[in-house]
C-alpha cells in the first residue's frame, strides 16, 4: 500500500489501474515514483514515456525532491545517517565510525579472504542495540553463491561480548542467563528471524530480488526492527559467469548499472546500509603492488561509496584495506576470523 497520506491516484494521469501496476512493481510512495525515470515508469504502467514524465514531475513536486538544498540542510540530513560498527575498533576508526547507511560498501578479495564472514558478522551486528554498535534493524540478504550459513550466525551470535549478549537478552525482552543453554538458544533463533535471506539463481533473478528486497524494506518500515542492512553475496559471480568475453561487456555493466541503482535505492530511501561483496581477477600489467583488482569495472567503481579490500595474512589474521571513500583517508587495519566471528588482532 501506499504510504500513509500518499495516494498515488492524487497524482495526475494517474487513475486506479495505473496505482495498482505501480505498487505491484514497488511503486508505492511518492518518493520512489519521484526517482524513477520516465522509460522505467512507462514500462511498468503501461503509459507513453511523456505522461510518465508528467506523473515524476508531479510526484517529485509533491515528495519535496529535486531541487537544490543548502550545505546546511545537506549536513541536517547526514545526521539521520546511522554507522554500523564491525565491533573491531581498529577497522571502525578507519571507517569513521562503521559503515555508514544511505551507501553502498563494496568489500572485496581473493576466495577465502573471509568476506562472507563480514557480511554474516554484520548481519548479526546491525540487529544490536545502538549503543552496542547496531542499528537495532533486521537484514536481508540476497545470497549468490551460496554462502549464506545459520550456522555461522548462531556461532556469531555466541561470541558477542557478555555485556553486549545482556544488552541484546534485555532488549528482546528474553528471559534468563548468558550461561543458560536454553536462553541462548532463544536468543540465537531471535536473530535468525530477522535475517531475510534468498538464493539468487542467476543474474535476472538477483536483480529480480534487489527489487523484492525494497518491499520487505517497505513492509518493516515502522518496525520495532526496520530494516538497516542489506547485503549482496555476491554481487558479480552471475554476471561474470554468463556475461563471458569481450561483446558481452556492454550488456553486462548495463545490467549491472541497472542492479546497483535498485539496490541503492534501498539503501536511500530506507535509511540502510548496503554491503556488496565482489570477486577480484587478476592484472597481469601491474609489475609492482598487488595484481589484483575488483571485476565490474568503472560503474561499480563509481557507485560504490566506499571499497574495502581483504587479504590474507598469518594464519587467522586479515587485512582490511580502506581503498576509496569520499571523507576518509586511505587505511589499513587487521582482524581475526574465528570461530566466534570477527575479532580485533
Amino acid at each position: 500500500m501506499a504510504a500513509s497520506g500518499e495516494d498515488l491516484e492524487d497524482l495526475p494521469g494517474v487513475g486506479p489501474a495505473t496505482a495498482e501496476k505501480l505498487q505491484e512493481n514497488g511503486f508505492e510512495s511518492y518518493q520512489s515514483v519521484a526517482v524513477a525515470s520516465p522509460g522505467e515508469l512507462s514500462n511498468t504502467a503501461d503509459v507513453g514515456e511523456s505522461n510518465a514524465n508528467d506523473i515524476i514531475q508531479a510526484a517529485r513536486e509533491a515528495a519535496d525532491i529535486g531541487g537544490f538544498e543548502t550545505g546546511t540542510d545537506v549536513l541536517e540530513r547526514r545526521e539521520k545517517i546511522g554507522k554500523l560498527e564491525w565491533l573491531i575498533p581498529e577497522v571502525d576508526e578507519m571507517l569513521g565510525g562503521g559503515v555508514e547507511t544511505q551507501s553502498i560498501t563494496e568489500v572485496y578479495g581473493e576466495f577465502g579472504a573471509g568476506k562472507s564472514q563480514v557480511t554474516h558478522q554484520l548481519a548479526v551486528n546491525v540487529q544490536l542495540p545502538k549503543e552496542q554498535g547496531g542499528l537495532h534493524g533486521r537484514c536481508i540478504f540476497v545470497d549468490s553463491e551460496d554462502t549464506f550459513r545459520p550456522e555461522r550466525i548462531d556461532e556469531m551470535v555466541r561470541g558477542l561480548p557478555d555485556d553486549v549478549l545482556e544488552a541484546a537478552l534485555e532488549d528482546r525482552e528474553i528471559e534468563g542467563s548468558i550461561d543458560d543453554e536454553e536462553t541462548m538458544e532463544e536468543l540465537v533463533q531471535s536473530f535468525l528471524d530477522k535475517i531475510h535471506v534468498a538464493k539468487a539463481f542467476n543474474s535476472n533473478h538477483q536483480i529480480l530480488l534487489a527489487e523484492k528486497a525494497k518491499e520487505i524494506a517497505s513492509e518493516y518500515e515502522e518496525d520495532e526492527y526496520p530494516v538497516r542492512l542489506l547485503c549482496v553475496d555476491s554481487l558479480t559471480a552471475h554476471f561474470r559467469a554468463e556475461y563471458v568475453g569481450r561483446g558481452e561487456l556492454a550488456d553486462r555493466q548495463q545490467k549491472l548499472n541497472k542492479h546497483l541503482h535498485d539496490i541503492d535505492r534501498v539503501g536511500n530511501l530506507y535509511n540502510s546500509a548496503v554491503v556488496v561483496t565482489n570477486q577480484v581477477q587478476s592484472n597481469p600489467d601491474a609489475f609492482f603492488g598487488d595484481p589484483t583488482k575488483p571485476i565490474g569495472g568503472n560503474i561499480l567503481g563509481h557507485k560504490s561509496t566506499f571499497r574495502m579490500y581483504l587479504r590474507k595474512s598469518k594464519g587467522n589474521k586479515r587485512i582490511v584495506k580502506l581503498v576509496d571513500a569520499p571523507n576518509l583517508p586511505d587505511g589499513e587495519s587487521v582482524m581475526r576470523v574465528q570461530g566466534e566471528g570477527l575479532k580485533p588482532e
